[in-house]
């Protein structure tokens, strides 16, 4: 059973940053794509970024140029540097396979952009 453990989200001031760490068990880790998925207040989750078993980014629209995926297979975890934030980006952040696997979600980690 893979389990997904995402941090370091927080309040943040339009134009900050944050970065998010999601930390997977199960050495089977290296073989997913892994996304990174928000939910606003109200509003179904979305994809934000997602990043293949090779490396390769992908990133919504709404985040591209700002945000940035990446992976260490060593040790299991895949990060999100979130820059420019703006007040939009204000959502729960989780991670995941892509496509999603439901059984893996986790409890995810706030991100609040707010002055």
């Amino acid at each position: 059973q893979v389990q997904l453990v995402e941090s370091g989200g927080g309040l943040v001031q339009p134009g900050g940053s944050l970065r998010l760490s999601c930390a997977a068990s199960g050495s089977i880790f290296r073989l997913y794509a892994m996304g990174w998925y928000r939910q606003a207040p109200g509003k179904q989750r979305e994809l934000v970024a997602y990043i293949t078993s090779g490396g390769s980014a992908n990133y919504a629209d709404s985040v591209k140029g700002r945000f940035t995926i990446s992976r260490d297979n060593a040790i299991n975890t895949v990060y999100l540097q979130m820059n420019s934030l703006k007040p939009e980006d204000t959502a729960v952040y989780y991670c995941n396979r892509n496509p999603p696997d439901p059984s893996y979600w986790g409890q995810g980690t706030q991100v609040t952009v707010s002055s």
